[in-house]
C-alpha cells in the first residue's frame, strides 16, 4: 500500500556526471554511495519499469553477510582471503543496518541470523565441518550447532536434524521496502530519476558515454550497470550470466495457536541443505514466505513476463511445506510469485570496467544480492574512480567466473547438472562423475 508512484520517463536529452543504470538493489547503492561520496556530483538513476519491481522487491528478504555464496563456495575459491572476505562482509552489514536507521528505512530489518538445517542424516557432519571452518576463519563465536532437540527447540518441525545457526550475519528485511526507501534516501540526497526509461544502447561520444532509451538521450561523463539478469549493455558480459527463475508462496497471517505449535520465537531466517533447496521465513505480520527448490531455466536464457509464474513449481512448493509443518495443515497460501536471479558459474559476484575505464557493472549475485549488492556498488565505484583499494585488490575482484557455454549446449549441461543435483540429494550426497567434473573445473550451477 505504500509504494511510491513512478516517476516520469526521460524525455529529449540530458548530461550527468553519473549515469546509474538499474532501479534495483545494485542501482541504488551505486547511486546513494555515490552522493555520500561526492555530494556535488550530479548523478541519473535510469531504470526500465519503477524501482525495486524485480529481484529487489520480489526476493525472500535475507539480508546476509557473505559475499561468497557462503563459508563453503568461499573456501572452494579463494580460502587465502576468505578471512578477509568474511570481514569485509560483515562490515557491509553493518554498513546497511546504519543506513537503514540513519534514513528511517521502515523495511522490518530483524538482525536474528539464519539456521542452515540438515533435513537428511549425511548433512549433519557437513553442518559440523561448516562450524569448524568458521572457528579456524576466527568466526567461531558466530556459529552456533545445534542438535535435532536444541534445533526443534527454535523451530520444530520433523524433518529437521541438525541446525548451524550464523547468529550475526544474516537479517532479515522486507525487501521492497528496503528498494523503496533507498529510492526516498536518494532523492533526498539529490539524485535524479526516470523510471519506466529503458537502457537500449551504450556507445563512447566525445570522451564521455551516450546511453540511448526509446525517447531520448543521457550523456556521461561515467557509467555503472546494475542490470544483472538482465542482458548487459556490454555485451562480452553476457555470456557470464544465466537467468534462471525462482519462485515462493506466502501463506495467510498464522493464528497464536499455530505460532506457539511450530515455536520460531527467534524468527531467524531458515534453510535447508539440499542442493535442491528450500528457504522460509517468518514476515512482520506472522506469515511464512516458503520458496526456493526448483530452478527453472528456459532455453535461450530470456527474461519474460509470462516466466514469472510456474504452477507446477508453486504446487510442489506446497506439498513441501506440509512435509515440513505437518502441524500446520488447513494453513492456505495467499500469495505466490516468481522472478529471475542472475547466476553465475561461482555463485558470487564478479565485477568490470569498459569502454576505457568509464563504464562499470557488477553482476553474478546468484541470490545473495540484498546485502552483496552494497558491496558491489562501492567496487563499481572504487573502479571509476581509478582507485587501489582494499576492494580493488582482491582476487575476488579481479578474476572471472568461467562464462557458460553457448546453446544448446547451455541448456544441455543445465538439464544434467539438474538431475545429477537432484541424484544426489536423493544418494546421500554423493555426486556423480559430471558433478565431479565440474567441481574440477570450477563450474556450477545455482539460485
Amino acid at each position: 500500500p505504500d509504494r511510491p508512484a513512478a516517476l516520469p520517463a526521460l524525455t529529449g536529452d540530458t548530461h550527468c556526471d553519473l549515469l546509474v543504470v538499474g532501479g534495483g538493489y545494485s542501482g541504488l547503492w551505486t547511486a546513494l554511495l555515490a552522493k555520500e561520496r561526492d555530494p556535488h556530483r550530479d548523478v541519473l538513476l535510469i531504470e526500465g519499469a519503477e524501482t525495486g519491481w524485480a529481484a529487489s522487491g520480489r526476493n525472500g528478504g535475507f539480508c546476509a553477510a557473505s559475499l561468497t555464496h557462503g563459508l563453503g563456495n568461499g573456501l572452494a575459491r579463494w580460502p587465502g582471503e576468505l578471512a578477509r572476505l568474511e570481514e569485509l562482509g560483515l562490515r557491509n552489514l553493518d554498513a546497511i543496518e546504519d543506513t537503514v536507521t540513519r534514513h528511517g528505512i521502515d523495511c522490518a530489518f530483524e538482525r536474528t541470523g539464519e539456521i542452515d538445517i540438515a533435513t537428511r542424516p549425511h548433512q549433519i557432519a557437513e553442518l559440523q565441518e561448516a562450524a569448524e571452518d568458521a572457528a579456524r576463519l576466527g568466526h567461531g563465536d558466530r556459529y552456533t550447532f545445534l542438535d535435532r532437540d536444541a534445533l526443534r527447540a527454535e523451530v520444530d518441525s520433523p524433518t529437521f536434524h541438525a541446525g548451524l545457526w550464523d547468529r550475526d550475519g544474516v537479517a532479515m528485511l522486507n525487501p521492497a521496502r528496503l528498494a523503496w526507501g533507498l529510492k526516498r534516501a536518494c532523492r533526498d540526497l539529490g539524485v535524479r530519476f526516470h523510471e519506466h526509461t529503458r537502457a537500449t544502447a551504450l556507445a563512447p561520444y566525445r570522451g564521455a558515454m551516450a546511453v540511448r532509451t526509446p525517447y531520448g538521450r543521457v550523456f556521461a561523463r561515467q557509467v555503472a550497470l546494475g542490470t544483472n539478469a538482465f542482458p548487459s549493455l556490454v555485451r562480452r558480459v553476457r555470456p557470464y550470466i544465466v537467468p534462471v527463475y525462482d519462485h515462493a508462496l506466502m501463506t495467510e497471517p498464522l493464528t497464536e495457536e499455530q505460532r506457539a505449535a511450530i515455536g520460531w520465537r527467534g524468527r531467524q531466517g531458515l534453510s535447508d541443505s539440499n542442493n535442491h533447496f528450500h528457504y522460509f521465513r517468518l514476515t512482520a505480520d506472522h506469515r511464512i514466505l516458503w520458496g526456493g527448490y526448483d530452478i527453472v531455466y528456459r532455453y535461450g536464457g530470456g527474461v519474460r513476463a509470462e516466466y514469472d509464474h510456474h504452477p507446477a513449481t508453486y504446487a510442489k512448493l506446497a506439498r513441501h511445506f506440509f512435509q515440513c509443518f505437518p502441524q500446520l495443515e488447513g494453513l492456505r497460501f495467499s500469495h505466490a510469485w516468481g522472478g529471475a536471479i542472475d547466476t553465475c558459474s561461482r555463485f558470487s559476484a564478479f565485477f568490470g570496467s569498459a569502454h576505457k575505464g568509464r563504464v562499470a557493472y557488477a553482476a553474478g549475485y546468484t541470490g545473495l544480492g540484498v546485502g552483496a549488492t552494497r558491496f558491489g556498488a562501492e567496487v563499481m565505484l572504487d573502479l571509476l574512480s581509478g582507485e587501489r583499494t582494499e576492494r580493488t585488490e582482491l582476487e575476488m575482484v579481479r578474476s572471472k567466473p568461467l562464462p557458460f557455454p553457448p546453446e544448446p549446449l547451455r541448456w544441455a549441461g543445465i538439464g544434467i547438472t539438474q538431475w545429477s543435483m537432484t541424484r544426489a540429494d536423493a544418494r546421500e550426497g554423493r555426486r556423480n562423475l559430471w558433478l565431479k567434473a565440474m567441481d574440477t573445473a570450477g563450474l556450477g550451477f545455482d539460485s
